[in-house]
């Protein structure tokens, strides 16, 4: 899902409209999970109401950036969050800064060192720390002294960086991805609320759903073991980490790709290629856990329809089993 705060999954064209008449001095460009929620709540306890958020999947986080790059920046802060370099980002950044724009980039995700110098020329600010989490350095770099931002940085690392030792971040993570639900848990941490009756009932329905849409996943799952890696690919219908999880406890998995029905891939791995293998696919992320895009055709929807499997499975593998540890 992508958008922006006033009206979620805007068009970039739409968003461009709603940029030229944004009474806000902050434009907040920032995924869509509950790291990109977390550090949404803390531009606002440091900056109260003068933030306009975007809310962005990985794969429109360009076309969003177009839109903001071409609108006038009259002195303003582009903020960027929660989200990697992507190729072509340096030429949009460019354009944001000769329209005005000030711009300041945090991410945890894996860099290499000619994309932060590349992107640093261009930006006012970048701070790129993979042993933290998005949130984590927003709260470091905005709200120093806020313990209330310095717990929603503990509960969002929790859940973003796997550690799960906190069970009130796997609700939160889970919760956050409903419909409607996005904001008002950033309300609530803005307010300094971190879990409330709501949230905790929402996660029961969760739970349930969860249980039948992994079951689902699993029985469609196909494996391709021809070389180093056991390989699992399965149709996502909802929670892929959680749906990975499952398939690697059950099926003795290395690598789990979970596929959504317009292309968008999920890349759980235990050997620390994720995110080399989702660069090979129009993505990126961390070495245990990454996002990709494989190209549909008209034939590849339909063929992932009828029978749950592509072309795609077999390119990927082949990635896979190239890359070195």
């Amino acid at each position: 899902m992508d958008g922006i705060d006033r009206k979620p999954e805007a068009h970039p064209g739409n968003l461009m409209q709603a940029l030229s008449t944004r009474k806000e001095s902050v434009v907040h460009l920032t995924h869509n999970d509950l790291d990109a929620v977390g550090s949404d709540a803390i531009h606002r306890r440091a900056l109260g109401d003068d933030v306009f958020t975007v809310w962005s999947s990985v794969g429109r986080f360009l076309s969003l950036l177009d839109a903001v790059a071409a609108s006038p920046g009259r002195g303003d802060l582009l903020s960027i969050s929660d989200i990697g370099y992507q190729d072509g980002v340096e030429q949009r950044l460019a354009r944001a800064r000769s329209n005005g724009w000030r711009i300041e980039w945090r991410d945890h995700h894996r860099w290499t060192k000619d994309e932060i110098r590349t992107v640093d020329k261009r930006t006012d600010i970048l701070h790129i720390d993979v042993a933290t989490c998005a949130t984590g350095i927003v709260a470091r770099d905005l709200a120093p002294g806020d313990t209330v931002a310095e717990e929603i940085a503990r509960v969002v690392c929790d859940y973003d960086l796997w550690k799960h030792l906190d069970p009130r971040s796997k609700m939160l993570g889970q919760v956050v991805m409903r419909k409607g639900l996005r904001d008002y848990v950033r309300d609530n941490f803005v307010r300094g609320i971190i879990l409330d009756e709501r949230i905790e009932n929402e996660y029961r329905e969760i739970l349930q759903e969860m249980e039948r849409d992994i079951r689902r996943s699993i029985r469609h799952a196909t494996i391709i073991q021809g070389g180093r890696y056991r390989i699992a690919f399965a149709p996502l219908y909802g929670y892929p980490s959680e749906t990975a999880h499952a398939i690697r406890q059950e099926m003795g998995s290395d690598i789990e790709v979970i596929v959504s029905s317009n292309g968008r891939i999920s890349i759980r791995s235990v050997p620390p290629i994720s995110h080399l293998v989702a660069r090979q696919f129009s993505g990126g992320g961390h070495p245990h856990a990454a996002g990709g895009t494989f190209t549909f055709s008209l034939l590849d929807r339909f063929l992932f329809w009828l029978i749950k499997r592509n072309r795609h499975y077999r390119d990927l593998a082949a990635v896979a089993e190239s890359i070195e540890e």
